[in-house]
């Protein structure tokens, strides 16, 4: 495992755009009995309700959901663009079915009872707040339905207050 150090958000200078829209992040949650991953490219940090946040968007048929609303924790690792392949495989392969972490040579870390990717060179670690079903009747624009929502497998919005950071 490597060795993190706790980062003081007021000394953060990032891109969100590119480290989450571009690079991508793994949304990690679970327990050390159990955890699981899934790799996005949708979310944000910023300030809600008077804290740090970042927020996500998880499809209900997503394994990782079923942990954030059981532990009510999550994490996201930013993993270095050598990592590209294996954050791929973690976003098409189903943890419900194999374990594919292990799979993708990857490794768990924990802080404060919340996993996270080892390989990971930012993590925050993260505490729910609100979660908010994405509804077909809520898009002004259907545009958006039409593309993204075919299947009708919305997403839930989680509003998580950013507790920790960790970097290398």
């Amino acid at each position: 495992m490597h060795d993190f150090q706790k980062v003081d958000i007021e000394q953060m200078e990032i891109n969100p755009f590119r480290m989450i829209g571009k690079d991508w992040m793994l949304v990690t949650a679970g327990n050390e009995r159990k955890a699981n991953t899934m790799t996005a490219s949708w979310g944000g940090v910023g300030i809600m309700w008077g804290k740090n946040v970042a927020y996500v968007f998880i499809r209900d048929s997503r394994f990782t959901k079923e942990f954030i609303d059981r532990e009510g924790r999550f994490s996201l690792s930013f993993p270095a663009e050598q990592y590209r392949k294996e954050m791929k495989f973690l976003g098409t392969v189903s943890g419900r079915d194999e374990d594919k972490i292990r799979e993708a040579g990857m490794h768990v870390g924990y802080y404060d009872g919340v996993p996270y990717i080892d390989e990971g060179s930012l993590i925050l670690i993260c505490r729910v707040m609100s979660g908010t079903p994405i509804r077909k009747e809520d898009f002004w624009d259907r545009a958006i339905d039409e593309k993204w929502y075919a299947e009708q497998d919305y997403h839930m919005m989680y509003i998580a207050e950013i507790t920790d950071i960790m970097a290398r």
